[in-house]
């Protein structure tokens, strides 16, 4: 899954577009399967923006590659904006707070009967550093992800059409963010495809040394190739082109099946 932020203020991305067409196709060319749209920034400590805003960034991106083809998610965490990207071409929704942020989202879903990602975090992007204390993050969040699955039941959403995602670097702090990546079987026991979005977040930073988001890319590949390695379905990425070929080598050589 390339990312494609049509945002000024993404964290490692925002602002850098000038072509999203052109971006997204290219992606695409280096290997990519679908491409995530999104228009709002959730990083920590982001400010939101109203949905009009979030629409007038997104739609015409989603409706021009929509034209061409290209396989699309939308990340956002508005119904309104879910309802115009499926009806504009895109196929999945990806929203980092599990259905929980707009109580309209479950029915715009369900309604559709489209996929959708159901991410871990805790509160909103303001709050979110303060709220991520946690007894034992891998059975925490696997609890608090089995909920959200259980509310987008509820909603009428089929069960083969969620997965689920950690959402590393989301009311975790790096320490909080290593921990779960070394237990994602912990989170495998729900039994649903799992996305890993772990591209050029901070415990890379952490770990690395690198202080610049945008030069995290040896460092964003091998923590994919964890991630796979611990059951990951799809990765969610910037550097598309390097990630593709480092999991086909990885897997040339028998590192998984």
């Amino acid at each position: 899954m390339g990312i494609l932020n049509v945002t000024p203020d993404s964290f490692s991305d925002g602002g850098r577009h000038l072509d999203p067409v052109a971006a997204a196709i290219a992606m695409m060319e280096e290997g990519a399967d679908l491409i995530d749209i999104g228009g709002e920034s959730t990083r920590p400590g982001a400010d939101a923006i109203s949905v009009a805003t979030e629409m007038a960034r997104v739609l015409p991106v989603i409706a021009a590659l929509a034209r061409r083809g290209v396989p699309l998610s939308i990340d956002t965490r508005n119904a309104s904006t879910m309802h115009a990207a499926l009806e504009s071409g895109a196929r999945i929704v990806n929203d980092v707070s599990a259905l929980a942020h707009d109580p309209k989202s479950g029915a715009v879903v369900a309604c559709a009967g489209c996929p959708v990602v159901l991410m871990h975090t805790r509160g909103d992007p303001i709050c979110m550093t303060r709220l991520g204390l946690y007894n034992d993050v891998a059975k925490d969040v696997a609890r608090e992800l089995e909920a959200r699955v259980e509310h987008a039941i509820a909603c009428g959403i089929g069960r083969a059409q969620i997965a689920i995602d950690p959402g590393i670097g989301f009311a975790k702090a790096p320490a909080a963010s290593v921990a779960l990546l070394q237990r994602l079987e912990t989170l495998m026991a729900l039994g649903l495809p799992m996305l890993v979005g772990v591209s050029r977040k901070g415990f890379i930073g952490a770990l690395s040394g690198q202080k610049n988001a945008a030069d995290r890319a040896a460092g964003s590949i091998a923590a994919a190739l964890w991630a796979v390695s611990k059951g990951a379905s799809v990765l969610r990425v910037h550097d598309v082109g390097a990630t593709v070929q480092a999991v086909r080598v990885w897997r040339g050589l028998g590192a998984i099946g």
